[in-house]
């Protein structure tokens, strides 16, 4: 009985030490000959046994980006996932574009019956990213704020706050009774009037496509219904462009700052329109720099009249200067 027990009991541990053998070829997690818990060494790309150190894989692949990063903004700025979202397009830019070419991968131009296929899925596709009125709305918004933005040299980040404007506007429901241009084109003023890059309303006013007075109109209501906070525009803001336009010197566009900083100090700008303020200092500082600039030609760039110059520029050569030099008006 003795030897008939001993027996049975080799008998059972043999069949556990079979099964886990069996159940350890079955695991990926567990070494086959040991049944010790399989690990993964990055560092050499083999996959080992913790226990008897059997290497069950070798040459693995890594598949962790290739850069590192050592800040999470220089992490999100080397992914490379796929363009980045903007608001400058409708669906932020995650929805499929179909190429126009009718061609395939490897520029092999598709047959008739492709071509076919290929014009039904660019409709269907356009019909799915506009399906509804709302966000057929702000597609046409969105690119009359490209377009305008473009014609006026204006640059990306204003772009995308004209855009961000717009869709706060819709998604508050304050686009009732007025148009979708002159909406656009009050959230494309207001987003270069927040970043100090702002335009004259006549030089938005050429590139909209609809009136100035409807525009202007939008504008007020936007900022009331937003409650935007937008500075008073500054003589400052447009002097450098006007000076690049007109291919000043340096030394020139110095002395007008100095000619706008005077005149702030003695409150000449109250009241003033910016644009004259900045285009008679440009002027100012001509005459006394010995530049030749003609009031027409600043004039031109500044789309201010030729009397708005001459009336500014010698009160800002009084709050510049106690007495202020006889300067002569150059002929134009």
């Amino acid at each position: 009985m003795t030897n008939v027990t001993s027996y049975e009991r080799t008998d059972v541990s043999t069949t556990d030490t079979t099964s886990e053998r069996e159940h350890s070829q079955t695991d990926p997690t567990v070494c086959p000959e040991c049944t010790g818990s399989l690990i993964e060494d990055s560092e050499h790309g083999e996959l080992v046994c913790q226990d008897c150190g059997l290497v069950i894989e070798s040459g693995g692949i890594d598949r962790g980006p290739e850069w590192r990063a050592f800040e999470p903004s220089e992490r999100d700025e080397k992914s490379r996932v796929g363009s980045p979202t903007t608001n400058l397009l409708h669906d932020k830019g995650l929805s499929t574009t179909i190429d126009w070419q009718d061609t395939d991968a490897y520029g092999t131009t598709l047959s008739s019956r492709q071509r076919q296929k290929v014009q039904r899925l660019r409709t269907w596709n356009a019909r799915v990213q506009a399906g509804d009125a709302q966000e057929r709305n702000l597609k046409q918004a969105l690119g009359e704020i490209e377009r305008m933005a473009s014609a006026l040299g204006l640059p990306e980040t204003i772009r995308e706050t004209a855009s961000v404007i717009y869709r706060r506007a819709l998604s508050e429901g304050h686009l009732q009774g007025r148009s979708i241009e002159g909406v656009a084109t009050a959230a494309l003023y207001a987003a270069a009037r927040q970043a100090n890059t702002p335009r004259t309303l006549d030089e938005v006013a050429s590139v909209s496509r609809v009136k100035a007075l409807r525009f202007k109109r939008a504008y007020r209501h936007l900022v009331q219904a937003l409650e935007l906070e937008i500075a008073p525009a500054r003589p400052m803001s447009y002097l450098p462009r006007f000076a690049s336009d007109l291919h000043v010197r340096d030394e020139t566009e110095r002395r007008a700052r100095d000619l706008l900083d005077a005149a702030r100090r003695e409150g000449v700008h109250s009241g003033k329109n910016p644009v004259g303020l900045a285009a008679a200092a440009l002027y100012a500082a001509g005459l006394l720099m010995e530049e030749d600039l003609t009031q027409r030609q600043i004039s031109d760039v500044a789309d201010v009249s030729a009397v708005t110059i001459r009336k500014r520029y010698r009160e800002l050569l009084r709050a510049g200067y106690d007495n202020a030099p006889d300067l002569e008006d150059a002929s134009d």
